[in-house]
């Protein structure tokens, strides 16, 4: 829950998880920005990776918002708490 967030500091930005993750030497990583519902983040990245795998020419950025898309649609988990969150950071 919130990866994406990190503690800003001066003359080097926002450092965290993400920052991390990238200078490891990750091409690209998802994260969240606040605590989001664990079912419904589950239901996201069942969609997302479904969609990276099935159409292998789909950006994961792409890939993403098809997901968030059939989020919306779905009454269970339409609200913006449940899939506005994520957001894809490095190379997209």
């Amino acid at each position: 829950c919130d990866t994406g967030r990190g503690k800003e500091i001066n003359g080097e930005g926002l450092l965290g998880l993400t920052h991390g993750l990238l200078s490891a030497g990750a091409k690209r990583v998802m994260a969240s920005l606040w605590r989001v519902n664990d079912a419904s983040t589950a239901h996201l990245m069942k969609v997302f990776y479904e969609r990276l795998l099935r159409e292998p020419k789909l950006s994961p950025t792409a890939a993403l918002r098809a997901a968030q898309i059939e989020m919306i649609q779905t009454k269970v988990w339409q609200m913006p708490y449940y899939w506005a969150a994520f957001t894809i950071q490095g190379d997209w």
